[in-house]
């Protein structure tokens, strides 16, 4: 089945010309079936890119996605076009009386910064307590994973002497929960931060579930049954020139910057680089959204309610 999208944003024809189903509006209306309402809260700079690569793994699963795009209400970006943000995005105060079937929270540039410290960040935690009453299963990825787990465990985030940046090898823990259901024993997964959550300060919270973690770079997936969230601090949805660009760019800009590691062939990077995450970040978006299926009412008005 596909993912609905408004046949205008950009990423409609990205993943029409990659072979992902996608369906405008039209389309959608005359078929008799529930889609699952997905919401994206875009905190990252390029937001067109950031939608099209979460767009293209939760909408490569059997089931109709409808996809809505959602931004922070009390801040402004300046790195995507107005026209782009007043077509598509709403500000989160305009939809926070609607329930969603999932949600995603992206990362943001600002990591560098205490939570408390970030501009938006009160709005932000009137988001994440939002989601337990309007949200079914929430997902928050890199700055966003690691805000959520503060915000209602206390995990503290921690600066890194030098950035986490490339692709690293990381180790299933968990191979019966239904979130890593095909995965491999270990994997590979990209990783571009300059903070990190630790094994031990995650562990002694006895409500998180680790889930995928790493020697090098420490925990990468925490399952919050209480709050009906999964926290990822990595980035499986890149594209597989993303860590490239961002390689590129700090090059260009004469910043000191490893050469992401494992990521070139020979570590080498005139060499194009090799996608070898792909398989295991479709696994875990399809996994996450078949279990949204599995488990959301079919009553939208009952989420957050716990009474169906």
């Amino acid at each position: 089945m596909p993912i609905k999208m408004p046949s205008t944003l950009p990423a409609y024809d990205v993943l029409q010309n990659e072979g992902v189903m996608v369906m405008g509006e039209g389309r959608a209306a005359r078929q008799d079936i529930r889609a699952l309402r997905i919401a994206l809260l875009n905190l990252m700079p390029k937001k067109i890119q950031t939608e099209t690569q979460f767009a293209r793994l939760i909408g490569a699963t059997p089931l109709q996605i409808d996809l809505h795009l959602i931004r922070i209400s009390s801040h402004e970006t300046k790195n995507t076009a107005a026209e782009h943000m007043a077509e598509f995005y709403k500000p989160w105060n305009e939809i926070r009386d609607e329930k969603f079937d999932g949600l995603i929270i992206t990362g943001a540039p600002v990591e560098h910064l205490p939570f408390e410290a970030v501009t938006y960040w009160e709005e932000l935690t009137q988001i994440f307590d939002w989601t337990q009453t309007n949200v079914h299963s929430t997902f928050g990825v890199c700055w966003g994973g690691m805000a959520m787990i503060n915000h209602f465990h206390g995990v503290p985030k921690h600066m890194l002497a030098q950035k986490a940046f490339g692709c690293f090898r990381h180790q299933n823990l968990a191979p019966a929960s239904p979130y890593l259901r095909g995965f491999s024993d270990d994997l590979l997964m990209p990783v571009s931060r300059w903070t990190e959550m630790r094994q031990d300060e995650v562990e002694a919270v006895p409500a998180l579930i680790p889930l995928i973690g790493s020697d090098e770079v420490g925990p990468a997936l925490i399952e919050d049954p209480e709050h009906r969230a999964l926290y990822m601090f990595n980035h499986f949805e890149y594209d597989s020139g993303t860590l490239k660009e961002e390689y590129d760019r700090d090059v260009a800009a004469s910043k000191a910057i490893n050469v992401p590691v494992n990521y070139y062939p020979d570590d080498d990077p005139q060499n194009v680089p090799t996608n070898r995450w792909r398989s295991h970040a479709h696994l875990l978006y399809g996994n996450w959204i078949n279990e949204i299926y599995q488990s959301t009412p079919f009553n939208l008005d009952a989420i957050g309610t716990g009474h169906w």
